[in-house]
């Protein structure tokens, strides 16, 4: 093999590694790697497809790539970039489905958690959860993704910090029909919000049960997760179309119900997992939301009383099933700071007792894992 040669390889090499911020794969792997040559002037051209006109990436594709070859070649190196064409981008995204050309990857089949976060009414803190959870999951070497099935009241992205100055969402990649979804702290995310109109990021949705079921098809179907370990869906509250939807299209998901420990809070919570349990979904267990802090001077401020998530617990335990309060997060100002500034607790102050009490629960998840007793692996023997 001649120099010239062993040099095209070595960078075809240390190119192809390069990994697609949007889609987490290597370029080699994308077949987005379309050529590597040597030039007249002595340097190395190296051409990529990318895979969409306007490809959001495409200033962090092409910077990768160029410090990808200069590592390897102490010469002039050229970055060309195209764009693939319809043709290879419907083999990527059948590619990318697995072979499947569309359809729900979350089956009771599918090696992927799923975990409903649930309560009968809004403003128990559910979504700051669902948000801080997942993060906590993804910290912990999981490979996560979360659904913003509260249509009407969306607010995951801004929980992730994943809004503009003016408050709107980010928004996700278009590859014909596949959608690459935004990632914060390595958490994948998807919410209606990322879909409304330029400038309605504080508009409202108005819709009702058949665009709510088809919303919700659409995340699931349409948007590429990949490979996850855990799928978190943040519920609206109540139990309403969106909650018949999900318990059809996940019937094996985990529900946990989230309550702040006065009775009147709990006792309508307690309805969203009996629904739940309608569809064949079952109870993980019940979060205790805003229960007492302990003040600087080493008093404890109830300012929602107590109890509440026992007599959830009592409420929804059977014979068959014990249900248990797995975690009681006190009322915590960084909580709050993290939801404002979207940098969720667990990052920004890991050691607050809040963000102690929702790691719990993520390991409590871990620890509670689903078993492959029995289940046929995706796996083809040799």
């Amino acid at each position: 093999m001649s120099s010239e040669t062993d040099r095209v390889a070595r960078v075809r090499e240390a190119v192809g590694a390069v990994t697609d911020p949007e889609l987490r794969r290597s370029l080699a792997d994308l077949e987005m790697l379309r050529e590597v040559t040597e030039t007249a002037d002595g340097g190395v051209r190296v051409a990529v497809a990318l895979t969409i006109v306007g490809c959001p990436a495409s200033d962090r594709i092409e910077r990768d790539v160029r410090a990808a070859a200069e590592r390897v070649v102490e010469a002039p190196v050229e970055v060309a970039l195209g764009v693939m064409s319809p043709d290879e981008r419907e083999a990527l995204t059948t590619r990318l489905r697995g072979g499947r050309r569309r359809g729900n990857p979350f089956t009771p089949e599918s090696l992927t958690r799923v975990v409903a976060v649930t309560s009968g009414k809004g403003g128990v803190g559910k979504s700051t959860l669902t948000a801080n959870l997942a993060v906590a999951l993804a910290e912990r070497g999981r490979r996560v993704g979360v659904v913003d099935a509260d249509v009407h009241g969306f607010s995951i992205p801004a929980l992730l910090g994943l809004v503009d100055a003016d408050g709107a969402s980010v928004r996700p990649t278009r590859i014909d029909e596949l959608i690459v979804p935004p990632v914060a702290f390595d958490v994948k995310v998807v919410s209606i919000g990322m879909f409304l109109p330029e400038g309605a990021a504080r508009s409202a949705v108005a819709w009702r049960g058949p665009m709510l079921h088809r919303t919700i098809q659409q995340f699931l179907t349409e948007v590429y997760f990949g490979d996850l370990d855990v799928l978190l869906i943040d519920m609206p509250p109540g139990t309403g179309d969106i909650a018949i939807s999900i318990g059809q299209l996940l019937p094996h998901a985990d529900v946990l119900v989230v309550t702040t420990p006065q009775a009147a809070a709990s006792d309508v919570a307690a309805r969203s997992a009996l629904v739940a349990r309608q569809t064949g979904q079952s109870v993980l267990g019940v979060v205790e939301n805003m229960t007492a802090m302990t003040l600087p001077d080493g008093t404890r401020f109830d300012l929602f009383g107590s109890g509440g998530g026992d007599h959830i617990a009592r409420e929804l335990s059977t014979d068959a099933e014990t249900v248990e309060v797995i975690a009681r997060v006190p009322l915590s100002p960084a909580l709050r700071r993290g939801g404002d500034t979207g940098e969720p607790v667990v990052r920004s102050a890991p050691e607050d007792a809040a963000s102690l009490a929702i790691q719990e629960v993520a390991d409590r998840i871990l620890r509670s894992g689903r078993s492959l007793s029995g289940r046929q692996l995706p796996v083809t023997p040799r």
